[in-house]
């Protein structure tokens, strides 16, 4: 089982996940693969085998008034070809996962448009660095617009116009509050894309569900040739400090809130982790690999090797 982190390092200081300059500045994608080569050793020298790369890797690549960014992916061919080829040698994982900005099911077809061609892209990337089907874009279904039923077939009808190369990387994902696992099975049986199962939207959003019975449906749309991965993280616990307008000065002041259990946590639960992994376990559930949804990032998948080597040494020797 692999264990994956996105996009950020912070166990290595001075690493960055793409180019972040402003348009002004002229950034471009061979300064993001210049980027993701450092990273990939560093992935190397840590033992990681799975991650996220950054949703702005290709910069104002489907900018509708920047069409000079929009051939990188062409121009950076051979740079590509040659970090795919890296990352294979390592058994790497890779993935993308659009920004919340990327809603395919919106009604306004221009803003659906810009989703697609931003999944377009990510696709391109994955398909110049020559990765195999498990290197996936993934997405949600958007928002409940003009009800359950018309989001969810609308979401279907622009998945499939999608390119074939887009769709056969594209996956979709449950959230905490609008789609569960039930809806994406619906859109599985609609379209053959796999589903995602991310444990814990699935808590705040079950769907009449139970965790273990909605990731093994999740994990039985991947075909038997693929590994599954699934997304696993703790919900905060600590207070927030939140900024608000004192109604008696007017003054903004900081009070302090309770936790939002859609928000994640730094690091992952080990206890949870273990107790879902052996319930999957006596489920029967097909192999399959785990990206940390953690904001510790690399730290907290290192931290959680070490909590599972004093907590459950049955599963450490099972996970890199």
């Amino acid at each position: 089982m692999r264990l994956g982190f996105a996009v950020k390092v912070l166990g290595e200081p001075g690493l960055r996940s793409h180019d972040s300059r402003r348009w002004q500045n002229g950034p471009h994608l061979s300064v993001s693969l210049a980027y993701l080569r450092d990273l990939f050793a560093y992935l190397e020298r840590a033992g990681i085998s799975m991650y996220r790369m950054a949703s702005q890797l290709v910069p104002y690549a489907t900018h509708p008034e920047m069409p000079a960014f929009h051939g990188q992916v062409e121009e950076c061919a051979r740079e590509l070809a040659a970090l795919g080829e890296k990352a294979r040698a390592l058994d790497l994982r890779l993935s993308f996962h659009p920004s919340q900005y990327v809603v395919l099911n919106a009604p306004d077809e221009a803003l659906a448009a810009r989703g697609m061609a931003e999944v377009e892209v990510q696709a391109r990337v994955l398909e110049a660095m020559g990765l195999g089907p498990e290197a996936v874009v993934v997405v949600h279904v958007g928002g409940l617009y003009e009800g359950r039923a018309a989001a969810r077939e609308r979401f279907a009808r622009r998945a499939e116009g999608l390119s074939a190369a887009a769709r056969a990387r594209l996956v979709v994902e449950n959230d905490e509050r609008a789609f569960s696992l039930a809806d994406l099975l619906w859109i599985h049986q609609r379209t053959g894309l796999r589903v995602v199962f991310d444990y814990l939207h699935h808590l705040n959003n079950p769907g009449g569900m139970d965790v273990a019975e909605a990731a093994l449906a999740a994990l039985r749309t991947w075909p038997a040739a693929q590994t599954p991965k699934v997304h696993f993280s703790s919900p905060r616990t600590e207070m927030r400090l939140v900024s608000q307008r004192d109604p008696a000065t007017g003054r903004q002041v900081e009070v302090l809130r309770p936790p939002l259990w859609t928000q994640h946590s730094d690091y992952v639960n080990p206890f949870e982790f273990v107790a879902f992994l052996r319930r999957m376990e006596a489920e029967g559930a097909r192999p399959f690999d785990v990206m940390l949804e953690a904001k510790a990032k690399d730290l907290a998948l290192l931290r959680l090797r070490e909590d599972l080597a004093s907590l459950a040494p049955e599963w450490a020797a099972r996970v890199r």
